[in-house]
């Protein structure tokens, strides 16, 4: 369920620096009213077209902030923190702009107020709530982000409602379920059940995060997938087999593309995405307003398809294809034979298979960015696990496509994990579209 905080309307007491209003929020979390639109100026203008690469210079700082080993918590989400971030830099920009729906609630901010100190105030405050150790190299770069950001008063009064919005969002998220302790998960013992995978046997991650109050969507279990095929029938034996002769470390029927592409999108899913994003502004030249809208609408999006995922896998428990090759004899289906030492091409991850990560991501981030940037835009994703490699795509769904896939030549998912995937992924994204 969402926050209740998103029933109702907010009334913000911002000082001298920032007036607030009250506004009812809709089903989507996003607010009914837009703020007061104000007389543009000639700095306003200037700040608003220039400032899109503040946007994309917070979204690269937790990106380097999640991908340093330690720094993000193993028991939170990364996409929660990218949700809160553009959240916080979308209503200051809403704030300081007049242009825009804002989320959850408006704060209308000084007149002149620069948007770009808001945003990167924002920014800088969220991540420094989020990532204490950081403060150092946040504020450095919250004092680069404030250089252009015009008039000392307008300064200012930009950076008292960034401060604003960034402390009612962290706020907001406070008792959203995130710190709470994964309860532990008994192995499976029945054929299809989930059980730890080898090489480690780790314990399942993430267990809690089905409970987590979503962003956007109501109910994350509303997304749950149809039930899994019956494990003697002809779907399931198709999907086993076919992961069977692709995704083994060792294949002979694997193309040398497909384990390019296997190896090539290994990393965080949710990382490839918002470097996309980043991409796709950039060759399209937008501005402040539509940066932080795309940014916030995308990341929201994310982390709740992350709750989505998480709840159908934990809810069918679906066996991962080394166990369920490795233990064939055991399913009843005479059309798959077991091979006790089949292995997959990259390390199995310590959750259940049913629906894929990949799948859901991509999907919902197609699907979302496509409202914003032409469908069929060709874009060059670098992988950041194989240095210099970059693939490119004719349009944002071949990216899903493709990225989806390689689960299943990397030996850690089926093509059934991966279409259910897809359409998790397409429903969520129309419905935080709706």
């Amino acid at each position: 369920m969402t926050s209740p905080i998103s029933r109702r309307g907010l009334l913000i007491a911002g000082g001298t620096t920032a007036a607030a209003v009250a506004v009812a929020a809709t089903s989507t979390g996003f607010a009914a009213a837009h703020t007061a639109a104000r007389i543009p100026s000639l700095e306003l203008t200037r700040q608003v077209r220039a400032g899109a690469d503040v946007v994309i210079a917070w979204n690269q700082a937790l990106l380097r902030i999640v991908r340093t080993p330690g720094l993000q918590p193993p028991t939170i989400h990364p996409t929660r923190s990218f949700a809160i971030l553009h959240a916080a830099i979308h209503n200051a920009v809403v704030a300081t702009t007049g242009k825009g729906t804002p989320y959850l609630f408006a704060v209308h901010a000084a007149s002149g107020a620069s948007p770009i100190a808001a945003a990167a105030q924002a920014g800088h405050d969220v991540l420094i709530a989020l990532y204490p150790t950081e403060a150092a190299s946040l504020s450095r770069q919250l004092e680069a982000s404030l250089v252009g950001a015009g008039p000392a008063q307008a300064r200012e009064s930009g950076i008292a409602a960034g401060r604003l919005t960034a402390r009612l969002l962290l706020d907001l998220r406070d008792h959203d379920g995130s710190s709470a302790v994964p309860p532990p998960l008994a192995p499976g013992t029945e054929p299809g059940q989930y059980r730890p995978t080898p090489p480690a046997n780790a314990a399942p991650v993430f267990t809690h995060w089905s409970g987590v109050t979503p962003f956007l969507i109501k109910r994350a279990d509303r997304f749950r997938p149809e039930a899994y095929p019956d494990l003697a029938g002809r779907r399931y034996a198709a999907a086993i087999n076919e992961v069977r002769r692709l995704g083994r470390n060792n294949s002979t029927t694997r193309t040398a593309d497909q384990t390019v592409q296997a190896n090539f999108w290994a990393a965080p899913i949710w990382n490839y995405w918002n470097e996309i994003t980043q991409t796709a502004l950039r060759t399209q030249h937008h501005d402040l307003s539509r940066a932080a809208a795309v940014f916030a609408q995308l990341t929201l999006a994310l982390a709740d398809a992350v709750i989505a995922f998480y709840d159908a896998k934990y809810h069918f428990r679906i066996w991962r294809p080394i166990t369920a090759i490795r233990l064939a004899d055991a399913d009843g289906n005479h059309s798959i034979a077991a091979d006790p030492t089949w292995t997959p091409l990259a390390k199995t991850p310590p959750d259940p298979s049913y629906p894929g990560a990949h799948s859901v991501i991509s999907q919902t981030a197609a699907t979302l960015l496509s409202q914003h940037f032409d469908p069929r835009l060709h874009l060059t994703v670098t992988s950041e696990l194989l240095p210099g490699a970059t693939r490119t795509f004719r349009s944002l769904q071949a990216i899903a496509d493709e990225a989806g896939l390689s689960r299943l030549y990397a030996g850690i998912h089926t093509r059934l994990d991966h279409y259910t995937g897809q359409t998790l992924g397409h429903d969520l994204a129309h419905r935080t579209l709706a």
